[in-house]
């Protein structure tokens, strides 16, 4: 049955909330708590652990996207319906935003809080974590995203075992982030980093454009090559979860 577009981006919303909040939360919260911190291994664990868990819940409904680069690169692998793109980005950007804001109110709760500490935003140069250049942040940024979404394209093809998408994918991004946290804090989500860059303003507005560039052409990467890679999509049905990628 044929899924609304107002129920699939609706998913999308609060997928991708549930992503936000879960990655920065732990990193904004959870990493840096005196004798319980959860460090930087935890904070790759909790971005994976959110995407598994929402993919489960609502990829039956939206595909769980959660993310404009593999929309994108779905679109351009020929999974996805162009006329669908912008509302799914739409929905993903509004649910970081949202996440971001309730993640402020509960992190302004406690005595000397201040998002000058970053507040989980992307950066490069300066306010990379381990002070990488542009173009270093750039390349791992695209790299990252490539291989991340080609992970998507691969666990949800119809020729992929029925089920274990969602651990694919979660897993995945866990890797992606104990790789590149130390470059940029790992965006590889274009949505991610623009909810806490709205709150951190100044320099994280400004090193915004490379969060979206980066990404966006990564996963169209992955879309381009995926196809030529593994052939035409079997014709027969795809079950639920995979509907729309």
């Amino acid at each position: 049955m044929e899924v609304s577009l107002s129920r699939r981006t609706t998913a999308e919303f609060l997928g991708t909330f549930w992503l936000v909040l879960g990655g920065c939360g732990s990193a904004v919260l959870s990493s840096a708590v005196p004798g319980l911190g959860i460090g930087f291994l935890g904070v790759a664990l909790a971005f994976g652990l959110a995407m598994l868990t929402m993919a489960y819940a609502v990829g039956h409904i939206s595909g769980a996207h959660f993310n404009p680069a593999i929309t994108l690169g779905l679109m351009v692998g020929g999974r996805f319906p162009a006329r669908d793109l912008l509302p799914y980005i739409l929905a993903q950007v509004a649910g970081a935003i949202v996440a971001a804001g309730t993640l402020y109110a509960i992190a302004s709760g406690a005595a000397g809080f201040s998002v000058s500490a970053g507040f989980a935003a992307n950066g490069y140069g300066a306010h990379s974590p381990g002070g990488y250049s542009l173009m270093a942040s750039l390349l791992a940024e695209i790299v990252l995203t490539f291989g991340f979404v080609m992970v998507v394209l691969g666990a949800t093809d119809l020729r992929a075992p029925i089920g274990f998408w969602p651990i694919a994918i979660g897993l995945a991004l866990t890797l992606v982030h104990l790789i590149g946290i130390p470059v940029t804090n790992v965006s590889v989500n274009p949505a991610r980093s623009t909810g806490p860059a709205l709150f951190v303003g100044g320099w994280a507005l400004s090193q915004l454009w490379l969060f979206w560039l980066a990404p966006l052409a990564g996963g169209a990467l992955a879309g381009a090559l995926y196809p030529l890679l593994v052939g035409a999509r079997p014709a027969r049905a795809a079950v639920a979860p995979r509907s729309t990628v």
